[in-house]
């Protein structure tokens, strides 16, 4: 079967049209999802914690919002924060966040500032540690 010129140009039509629709569709989806990725992050709260009330002992907590997860063990001994070990950070390009986790044992408390440039890491690892120890 010899296709014409005609035949020809409306096939690659067709096709580009598919592959259009279907990038679209694609596009969409991930736009939706990083767009309730940002939503989570912007609603999470991080309220202080009392932490001279948690009795001493090895807490596990862990955050997920989507496109950055936190899994945190926190050591409280004598009503302090003793130590904070990182598990799991998917964090995109949010890995200086990590950095946020010596302030919150320097200070003794999770609401501390946001690192600069990984804010969203940030909230996810201070939430991660806050939901540890409450």
């Amino acid at each position: 079967m010899k296709l014409t010129k005609r035949k020809s140009f409306r096939i690659c039509i067709a096709v580009a049209l598919c592959v259009f629709i279907v990038g679209a569709f694609v596009f969409v989806n991930y736009m939706n999802g990083v767009n309730e990725y940002r939503d989570k992050v912007k609603n999470t709260l991080v309220p202080n914690v009392d932490i001279s009330s948690v009795p001493d002992g090895s807490y596990i907590g862990e955050y997920d919002v989507g496109l950055i997860y936190a899994k945190v063990e926190v050591l409280v001994e004598a009503g302090k924060i003793a130590d904070i070990s990182i598990i799991e950070h998917r964090n995109g390009r949010g890995a200086t966040a990590e950095s946020v986790i010596e302030t919150m044992i320097a200070e003794q408390r999770i609401d501390v500032d946001a690192v600069s440039g990984a804010t969203n890491s940030s909230t996810v690892l201070k939430k991660a540690v806050e939901l540890a120890l409450t």
